[in-house]
């Protein structure tokens, strides 16, 4: 099949979006308030205020805004206190962002694969993973559908290993009436232009409850060394007099470091993005509730074909959020084909996400080959779709979907 033939010239009438939530004059006024008033634009009260409005959404000790989702999972792995040798388990099916941080950090990842009803990891699968060096599975909460966290995190915790939660697409789903976030150790959320919710265009936040992670992450995303803290440092004696006009000289009088962990960064969310923020996680409910609205409208064209093809599994305990809306074509590769060029002929883009990363370039490398996660690329190659389903479609624009939806699949009986 000829794949460069699908490519269209032309804009979509029904096309993913640019923007996953919708900005207006609300995010523009709160902003211009803030320029207006001469306040700092760097690590002010806005990002306090960001940071204690989403740690009580989620339900975390601690939420810790970054400046984006990628560099929350970096400083989220670096909390894993990895070394060279040490095994982590992880989905195959994510984006690569969700483990990219483990090629720097000469430590195994042994891929689990997915579960065919949700493509979310396989609980079944970890524990037959699980080795003497494995400390940490990392994994994702596939398309806003919660995995199945108690399960997981008995057999991890059962092994000792630490969980660490991708929710990038996962702002406003819960599970069993709790949030992502605060179900595993720690949670990595993503604001970027496609997400559920933006703080104008990137950003990202991390929770967990450790006290002793706070301190650590506060300091790495502050530019600060990464350490081990000793007693007060005492080799350059009392403070001087002028200390308090030496910017950044204090932390030489205030610490000693026994072990260097390394290096911060500087990962501070600028204050206009977390004033837009607090306005557009003010606006989250609204943004689901449009989103399942479209979501079940495509599941009333998709379920009148249950020999064609298949929705995922939803807990009815739990809350999708619908940063993806999913499917699975059940007639397999060649039928898939034909229904994707349908749509896109009429209009609706259609997009695969994500390629199972066990099979990218980088992680081959490592040694990782086709076949280790059988049904992440059967479903992958064969059958996963992934259609728009965002809040600022308009109604017309999801009833044309779904005619062209059914006339395709129409089609391919």
């Amino acid at each position: 099949m000829n794949q460069t033939s699908m490519v269209r010239t032309e804009k979509y009438a029904v096309a993913f979006p640019r923007r996953g939530s919708i900005l207006d004059a609300n995010e523009l006024n709160a902003v211009c308030d803030l320029l207006a008033d001469n306040a700092p634009l760097s690590a002010g009260e806005w990002r306090d205020r960001f940071e204690e409005k989403f740690r009580q959404h989620i339900g975390s000790r601690y939420a810790l805004s970054v400046t984006s989702g990628t560099t929350a999972l970096e400083i989220g792995i670096r909390l894993l206190d990895l070394r060279p040798g040490d095994e982590v388990i992880a989905t195959c099916q994510t984006f690569q962002a969700s483990i990219q941080p483990l090629l720097d950090l000469g430590v195994r990842v042994r891929f689990c694969d997915i579960d065919a009803e949700t493509a979310n990891i396989d609980p079944d699968a970890i524990a037959g993973l699980i080795t003497p060096d494995t400390k940490a599975l990392i994994l994702v909460h596939y398309g806003g559908n919660p995995a199945d966290m108690d399960q997981i995190c008995t057999i991890a915790h059962q092994h000792g290993l630490l969980v660490l939660e991708d929710c990038a697409h996962a702002i406003g789903a819960s599970y069993r009436g709790r949030k992502p976030g605060s179900l595993g150790d720690i949670g990595c959320f993503s604001f970027h232009t496609s997400k559920n919710i933006t703080t104008l265009g990137e950003g990202g936040m991390i929770t967990f409850d450790r006290d002793e992670w706070a301190e650590r992450a506060d300091r790495i995303r502050s530019n600060e060394v990464d350490a081990v803290l000793g007693p007060p440092g005492t080799a350059l004696g009392l403070p001087p007099s002028a200390l308090p006009w030496m910017k950044f000289a204090d932390a030489a009088y205030r610490h000693s470091y026994t072990q260097i962990l390394g290096s911060g960064t500087n990962a501070v969310l600028c204050e206009p993005a977390c004033v837009a923020g607090i306005v557009q996680l003010d606006k989250l409910d609204g943004f689901l509730a449009r989103r399942r609205m479209i979501a079940a409208r495509l599941d009333e064209v998709l379920t009148a074909h249950p020999g064609l093809v298949r929705l995922p599994a939803v807990d009815p305990r739990d809350e999708h959020a619908y940063h993806l809306y999913t499917f699975f074509v059940r007639a397999g590769e060649e039928a898939r084909y034909r229904l994707i060029r349908a749509l896109d002929e009429q209009g609706v883009e259609v997009q695969l996400r994500y390629f199972p990363l066990h099979l990218t370039p980088e992680w081959q490398s490592r040694g990782h080959r086709p076949g280790e996660c059988p049904m992440a690329e059967r479903l992958w190659f064969s059958e996963h779709m992934n259609l728009p389903c965002h809040p600022s479609l308009s109604d017309d624009q999801v009833e044309l979907m779904c005619a062209a939806l059914e006339h395709s699949l129409s089609q391919l009986r």
